[in-house]
């Protein structure tokens, strides 16, 4: 195993890189569907790009006649990055799924369509804030780096979107009542 002989940004570099990329693409492959439990095969091409791109941005640390291994090697990390994932994937799915003995999935249908529905009535800033805040989980100190802000300017500003949507599904449920005939 010799020392690395790729230069980053020679253009006879990127040649040598796509040919390599080229002939390493099918072994990538077949190491992925032999290991892709519990992955799916859709999963492969994305192993694949992802192991490729990585190669690329370490092309300069390829040792000269240990490609292959060393291929392997990167597509072993990005395998086990990919399963990582996929297990904090399935452990949120399994913590955010619906109590079965909760509401009807009628209901859990209507209550997404009607959250859908205004949030996209909110403006751009205040949907923004409401999701990174709920849906992915930022605190106010993180809401504050995000958009530049204090921590206080943060938390005025997700209360007021808070209370811009509530205004609007309190309004969608007067109206579905309106029509319904309840009161």
């Amino acid at each position: 195993m010799g020392r690395s002989r790729h230069h980053h940004g020679d253009p006879a570099d990127e040649v040598a890189f796509r040919a390599f990329a080229g002939t390493i693409a099918p072994t990538l492959a077949g190491y992925f569907r032999r290991r892709l439990y519990p992955l799916s095969a859709a999963d492969v091409d994305e192993l694949v790009n992802d192991t490729l791109l990585v190669m690329w941005r370490r092309w300069s640390d390829v040792p000269t006649g240990a490609e292959i291994p060393w291929s392997l090697g990167v597509a072993r990390h990005v395998l086990s990055n990919a399963r990582r994932g996929n297990r904090r994937r399935v452990a949120m799915e399994s913590r955010l799924a619906p109590d079965p003995h909760g509401l009807a999935a009628e209901d859990i249908v209507v209550a997404d369509i009607a959250l859908s529905e205004a949030l996209a009535a909110l403006s751009d800033a205040d949907r923004e804030i409401v999701v990174l805040s709920a849906w992915d989980g930022l605190s106010i100190a993180e809401l504050a780096l995000f958009f530049d802000i204090s921590d206080n300017a943060a938390t005025v500003r997700l209360s007021r979107a808070h209370s811009r949507l509530k205004e609007i599904l309190d309004g969608a449920e007067r109206s579905d009542d309106d029509r319904t005939g309840d009161q």
